[in-house]
């Protein structure tokens, strides 16, 4: 079920009336059995998957609870529960690696070793990264103590399987999340509308903005040697297509998860006005960096062979280089791990890594950054070195989504040869190229005007939530004639400014 379809309009809508409808007690129960609904609507078998990592978590997690409560030996304690959060993190880690990774294995053994493995067909539930990733958290908060376990199965179910959030996140934490779901919800009038405008916003940047952009995108990678000198234009509607789609994918879960007065956690912070990297991540998918962070990047800072590998470093390089190169070594861990999670190929691994390096480079010579911007003397105040920034970060930004988008990793190279010796913008007005479906000069210019019309509106948008105004809150303050013409607007957008099919394809994030 879509969530561009009216089937699931229908659904949310069906699932909200009846939230507030049913006794409040009873409310964490309505959303669990609509949740289990609409996951099962996608097929029975893949609902088993979901069954069970929840109930992998939820026993894990009460037995991991336990055994720090009633072994009265801690050392015999913590290796009990080490056990079994490592059996839990070992099954349902490992379903997910067989059924996303095992034929990026077999094809990787074949190039290297010429066997002839074959492709084996394996059944991939929708979103399991996202609620594999969202159990697993819990379980290692249950553990390190940050968490207590959820006694209460069905209550479990619905933060594993909360169905809004279910196939593209945000990954949510059970010490945000979990009371949230489970308490009752009052209805608020001014909620409701602040969500329906979530919602709506959501859609007009999916449906007007990034599926338009998504004709030029898969015309132009799709074929790379036909469109030689579009690269730079192919790179550049996929940045707006990616930023759209999935930011507005967030926003209509986070609307959603707005009517029924739930809070869930911002994924997205204006990412393009990100000065560096590491800000960039600091502002994109931000609850899968927090994640990474948290799961990932401190434990592996934190271990016994870092420390050994940090004295040897102080040791080898001195104070400063003995600090640094521990945390640089942890996040190419970070984003090997990142590139990974993106996907089966060599092009997501190489795409991870690209920014980890960035990022761990940036590490090594910030010192030197600091005396340079002083002998220069470049104030981190100055607007011209901020915007200087902005867009350094963002041509760095589009380098790694040619990594992301291409068919591989040599056709990504190629893409950017084409970029900086063929470039070209006249190839998408000449007589006889197609875009996508739709072809000629008259739908170019119009899909174009459309998406630079699309992108204006988010920018100010973006300015001014940068500046810290509450749009959605200025919003709900304004004459209800003012409100009604804002939602006719959106309303009337998604048809007249989408596909010239009148058809969106779902989120691209939907299949994770």
């Amino acid at each position: 079920m879509s969530l561009v379809s009216m089937e699931f309009l229908l659904f949310a809508a069906a699932a909200v009336a009846g939230y507030y409808w049913i006794p409040k007690r009873c409310q964490w129960m309505w959303l669990l059995l609509f949740s289990y609904i609409y996951y099962a609507s996608g097929g029975i078998r893949v609902t088993c998957f979901l069954l069970f990592t929840t109930l992998t978590s939820y026993a894990a997690g009460i037995l991991v609870e336990q055994a720090a409560e009633k072994i009265p030996d801690k050392k015999k304690a913590k290796r009990r529960g080490k056990q079994v959060l490592a059996s839990a993190l070992l099954l349902n880690f490992g379903i997910l690696g067989v059924l996303k990774y095992t034929n990026f294995a077999l094809h990787t053994v074949n190039g290297l070793f010429g066997t002839e493995f074959g492709s084996l067909q394996f059944l991939l539930p929708l979103g399991i990264s996202f609620y594999t990733f969202q159990s697993m958290g819990y379980l290692l908060d249950v553990y390190w103590g940050r968490a207590k376990a959820e006694h209460h199965l069905f209550r479990f179910a619905l933060f594993v399987s909360f169905f809004p959030q279910i196939l593209q996140g945000p990954i949510g934490r059970f010490s945000a999340l979990g009371e949230q779901l489970y308490a009752s919800h009052p209805f608020d009038g001014k909620r409701i509308e602040r969500g329906c405008l979530r919602i709506l916003w959501g859609y007009f940047k999916k449906m007007a903005i990034a599926d338009n952009a998504v004709i030029f995108v898969d015309a132009i990678f799709g074929n790379p040697e036909l469109y030689d000198g579009l690269g730079l234009m192919g790179v550049l509607m996929y940045s707006i297509q990616l930023y759209c789609d999935f930011s507005g994918g967030m926003d209509v879960v986070i609307g959603i998860g707005e009517l029924f007065g739930i809070h869930l956690d911002e994924n997205f912070k204006r990412p393009y006005f990100a000065v560096s990297i590491t800000d960039f991540w600091h502002r994109w998918h931000i609850t899968l960096g927090t994640w990474m962070k948290d799961y990932v990047f401190y434990p592996v800072t934190l271990s016994g062979w870092m420390k050994h590998f940090s004295k040897f470093a102080k040791k080898a390089f001195g104070k400063q280089m003995g600090r640094t190169l521990p945390i640089c070594l942890a996040n190419l861990i970070v984003f090997f791990v990142v590139g990974v999670w993106h996907g089966a190929a060599w092009k997501f691994i190489v795409y991870g890594l690209y920014n980890g390096l960035i990022i761990a480079f940036s590490g090594l010579m910030a010192p030197a950054y600091r005396n340079w911007k002083k002998a220069l003397h470049i104030s981190d105040k100055s607007r011209a070195f901020h915007l200087f920034q902005m867009a350094r970060t963002f041509v760095l930004v589009n380098i790694s989504w040619f990594f992301d988008r291409a068919e591989d990793v040599p056709t990504a190279v190629l893409m950017m040869k084409n970029t900086l010796r063929r470039l070209d913008f006249r190839q998408v007005l000449e007589p006889g190229i197609e875009i996508g479906e739709a072809s000629g000069t008259t739908f170019t210019v119009v899909a174009l005007g459309v998406i630079l019309g699309g992108c204006l509106l988010l920018f100010a948008v973006s300015v001014l939530q940068e500046q810290g105004k509450d749009l959605a809150e200025i919003f709900t303050r304004q004459h209800w004639l003012v409100k009604a013409a804002v939602y006719l607007c959106l309303i009337l957008a998604l048809p007249v400014l989408g596909q010239p099919s009148g058809e969106s394809g779902g989120f691209i994030y939907a299949q994770f």
